[in-house]
């Protein structure tokens, strides 16, 4: 291995950590102008003396790798509350960064197979390659779309309002080409490539442009207050809770108090996901008497609980959002769909229990996946109101959500606690703002040991509860809002843009004076 071989492994191994800057919790976006153009530069320039595909997969793998260990490196403290699993630390450490960093191996082992030499159609390559990976590994096998190039600019409101339009998957494309535009103009052998450079630069004042006109849009709209109150509760109960038996009534009782029931407001009280321990949704009945004596027919009660269903004679179990009254009846009932890999349930479970592998969250085994995400229809004498159930990290998810665009907001419910004071909760809460504006609809998030907010359709965090804090925010009001463009027709959009550079590469490659 010789020492310019040693110096490229370390600049990749840099690029990729300095990348990670970038994310929540940090926002640091602009560091992605250096680091997106110099790895572009760094494979173009390849292409001319690297002559083994190998190697570019490589390039692109140490990349990833390095990224990915250096933003995903709270995953591993999910690992500590259970001392059995504290041997995998090492191994999830290295694993999970080391397959995701395979699909940037796959995008640049692409990029060298085309071999492009021409400046502007191996730029469009570039940007194509890695957003149709990004796109890949939010859809492949469970999907994991965290921490997609986009997310840097989630503090940047105006910016991604485009999102409305064109949902996360094709803006992340766009920011990747933006990102690496300065490239071109320093490689530049002609007028058409310094050109093409500068206008890259200055499309995003489009969608700052388009952001100022949305939200003047939004604002436009009559605030709308609701016939009923919506209060969401954020709580901070330690996850000791659940190695603990004689925890469930005390935590009952606090999150009674956090909700303060009012006897004659008609109230929608939303409590955290998985919030009481070691008991599951049949089994609340132990407690009817707390309920009925704090809550009256005025009041539901929205909770994240185990519940179980018995199929030929064998327990199945969920991880449940569950619609309560105050005697405990159960008014609506939601199964989550997404469920967390080594989490939530155990990738061939069958040969990995034999050597003491089980899931991190419950002692039971695997959840089973619900059946369909359907919109919550309460009526009763709420005068009705729909929402979209979401539990915990099912709100990454971009374009998947449902086909029924008819309910009026998104309710989140997570427990963040598994990761402790990491960046993993605030990167968490990130992917909500992106929710809220791709829907055009106010998102609710209800949360233990993380954010608890409302979040309107511009991605604004109208009230929280901030992290290691508790307490309850009022849903109150709201602006109806106009059904978004990505809500209508989803990542088809993205479909067209993937056309579009798939054209863009295709006419600067004939061009012989690019």
């Amino acid at each position: 291995m010789n020492k310019k071989f040693l110096i490229e492994i370390l600049l990749l191994l840099i690029l990729g950590g300095i990348t990670s800057l970038s994310l929540p919790p940090l926002n640091y976006f602009f560091v992605n102008f250096f680091t997106f153009s110099i790895l572009f530069i760094f494979l173009f320039k390849k292409l001319n003396d690297q002559k083994n595909g190998k190697f570019f997969f490589l390039y692109g793998w140490l990349f990833g790798i390095s990224y990915f260990l250096s933003n995903l490196y709270w995953i591993t403290i999910s690992l500590t509350f259970d001392p059995n699993f504290k041997f995998l630390i090492p191994v999830a450490l290295i694993l999970i960064p080391s397959f995701l960093g395979l699909f940037y191996g796959l995008a640049t082992f692409i990029f060298y197979k085309f071999g492009l030499k021409r400046l502007l159609s191996s730029f469009f390559l570039f940007s194509l390659l890695f957003g149709l990976v990004e796109f890949l590994r939010g859809n492949i096998l469970t999907g994991f779309p965290w921490n997609l190039f986009i997310y840097s600019l989630s503090e940047k409101l105006s910016f991604i309002s485009f999102a409305s339009i064109i949902g996360t998957y094709a803006l992340n494309l766009l920011i990747i080409s933006f990102f690496s535009a300065p490239a071109i103009y320093i490689l530049k052998k002609s007028k058409i490539e310094s050109f093409i450079s500068i206008i890259i630069l200055l499309i995003p004042i489009l969608f700052l442009f388009y952001g100022k006109s949305y939200k003047q849009s939004f604002l436009n709209e009559k605030i709308v207050k609701n016939p009923y109150l919506i209060r969401i509760i954020g709580s901070n109960i330690s996850l000791d809770r659940f190695y603990s038996d004689n925890q469930t009534e005390n935590i009952i009782n606090e999150l009674i108090n956090l909700s303060s029931p009012e006897p004659y407001q008609k109230t929608f009280f939303l409590w955290p996901e998985g919030i009481i321990p070691n008991t599951y949704l049949d089994e609340l009945k132990l407690y009817e008497s707390l309920f009925t004596e704090n809550f009256n027919e005025n009041h539901l009660i929205g909770l994240g609980i185990s519940s179980r269903s018995l199929m030929n004679e064998n327990y199945q179990y969920f991880n449940s959002l569950s619609i309560i009254d105050n005697k405990l009846n159960l008014v609506q009932n939601y199964n989550k769909i997404n469920l967390v890999p080594f989490g939530e349930f155990l990738p061939f479970e069958n040969l990995l229990n034999k050597i003491g592998l089980k899931t991190i969250t419950n002692n039971i085994g695997s959840f089973s996946k619900g059946d369909e995400r359907k919109i919550i229809h309460i009526k009763n004498n709420f005068q009705g109101f729909k929402f979209l159930p979401l539990i915990c990290y099912e709100i990454i998810y971009s374009g998947n959500l449902t086909k029924d665009n008819d309910y009026d907001f998104i309710i989140n419910i997570s427990e963040d606690g598994w990761f402790g004071k990491s960046a993993g909760p605030k990167q968490h809460f990130s992917h909500s703002i992106f929710r809220a504006i791709e829907t055009g609809k106010y998102v609710l998030r209800s949360a233990n040991n993380g954010m608890t907010a409302i979040i309107n359709p511009l991605g604004e965090i109208e009230k929280k509860i901030d992290y290691n804090n508790a307490g309850f925010i009022d849903f109150e009001k709201r602006r109806d809002f106009n059904q978004t463009i990505f809500s209508l027709y989803g990542n088809k959009i993205f479909i067209l843009l993937i056309l579009l550079y798939i054209l863009l590469i295709f006419s600067f490659n004939r061009i012989k004076d690019e």
